[in-house]
């Protein structure tokens, strides 16, 4: 009968690779009853009373299925997340995973795998870990003396999570799963993790990369460096030199500029290094979309605020006469050497003209002396072009005095060299 029980096991982890979605389904749920039954009726003899009876092998041979690496598995994934609530299969799933992922990538040598990773990135992310011991009751195997299994305590389960995390990122990923991966970091990874600090290397790494990966491990570091002290010297050059053109394209826009703001809000900064994030944000204003302006022109106008040594930009007398004479900078990748308090802000002054008029008009702003009070620049961060266009549509028209006299006939107007010479009778 065991023989027999084991032959219908094989099929079924078979059967999780069929071409039909409903075969795999049914062959998901059968096992997963296998599951739920032998931990009931354990198919070994109970060494002693309350040994842990959590047939882990069959779990194996269900997560081993739902991570092919030839096909894109994430609908039989999310039909499995169901059993994810249960406390003690969310351990084990961690642990036949992080078994797996050294199993199957040892043998790619550093090649990535983009189906299987992004299999193995479907199942961890949705995890849900618990954040207190009193949160873990719902376990599929009811144990008589839990109190003493490593399994009812929450710091097994975060030590679980975070090696399962770490022996998945310490391959290398696909540019779209890099993404992904940084995206979700912040909020679902390093707060349930024992040791966050480990994860140092892989977003200093990320942060190194440039372009949006850069903009996207910015979450990460800030976490690490307000909450775990974490020291990275040339965090605020490699910041200056995120400032390209994309910035206010990206569709993480909002996120980046949250962040600066945030990295940028004590008052301890030099002068000369704010000066600097000030004179390239507005350098690349003059090309940027105006729903970007909207929120750069306020953001800029919070950094003179903080820091009144930088109103020396807005305040210099006669500044440029063309572009040639700026001293600043632009391509200059130290802040300190960039010369940027040797300038003036004409870039604001030329949004002044732009052709949208509210842009004017915040740019405008700075023609008077600033409020003590920092503008709230929250509702704008992810303001769009659609919104802004909406806008503008909704908008009630007021009637404009136009200078106008009416005309008297054909020839009726004052001063009209026809009504002179001619006249209709």
């Amino acid at each position: 009968m065991r023989h027999r029980y084991r032959d219908c096991v094989g099929c079924l982890g078979e059967l999780l690779g069929h071409d039909s979605f409903q075969v795999k389904e049914m062959a998901l749920c059968t096992l997963m009853k296998f599951v739920e039954l032998e931990a009931q009726y354990p198919l070994i003899k109970i060494e002693w009373k309350g040994a842990l009876t959590f047939p882990y092998d069959l779990l194996k041979v269900v997560v081993d299925g739902l991570l092919p690496t030839e096909e894109d598995a994430s609908l039989l994934i999310s039909r499995f997340q169901e059993y994810m609530e249960y406390d003690d299969v969310r351990y084990f799933v961690m642990k036949a995973v992080t078994a797996s992922i050294l199993q199957v990538m040892q043998k790619t040598k550093e090649r990535p795998l983009p189906f299987y990773q992004q299999n193995v990135f479907s199942l961890i992310s949705p995890i849900n870990m618990p954040n207190k011991e009193s949160e873990m009751v719902k376990f599929m195997v009811k144990q008589d003396n839990r109190e003493e299994l490593k399994l009812s305590k929450l710091q097994a389960h975060k030590q679980m999570f975070q090696k399962m995390w770490l022996t998945f990122l310490k391959h290398k990923l696909p540019t779209g799963l890099y993404k992904k991966v940084l995206v979700i970091l912040h909020d679902s990874v390093l707060p349930y993790m024992n040791e966050p600090t480990l994860m140092m290397d892989f977003l200093t790494v990320a942060y190194g990369i440039g372009g949006a990966i850069s903009l996207l491990a910015l979450n990460g570091l800030f976490i690490l460096i307000h909450q775990h002290n974490l020291e990275y010297p040339d965090f605020y050059k490699k910041l200056y030199s995120l400032l390209d053109p994309s910035i206010y394209h990206v569709k993480y826009r909002a996120r980046f500029f949250h962040l600066t703001d945030l990295f940028l809000s004590s008052s301890h900064l030099p002068a000369y290094l704010v000066a600097a994030f000030i004179k390239r944000l507005s350098r690349l204003a003059l090309t940027a979309p105006p729903e970007a302006l909207l929120m750069v022109i306020p953001f800029i106008c919070n950094l003179f605020r903080r820091h009144p040594a930088c109103r020396v930009l807005v305040h210099r007398p006669g500044g440029p006469a063309d572009m040639s004479e700026d001293p600043y900078v632009m391509e200059e990748e130290e802040p300190s050497k960039s010369r940027a308090l040797e300038s003036s802000l004409w870039e604001i002054q030329s949004l002044q003209s732009h052709y949208h008029p509210d842009v004017v008009k915040a740019a405008a702003v700075l023609n008077q002396s600033l409020s003590e009070m920092e503008d709230d620049i929250s509702g704008l961060l992810e303001l769009s072009n659609y919104e802004l266009f909406d806008k503008e549509v909704k908008k009630k028209a007021v009637d404009v005095p136009l200078e106008f006299e009416q005309v008297r006939g054909l020839f009726g107007k004052k001063n009209d060299i026809f009504a002179e010479h001619f006249s209709l009778d």
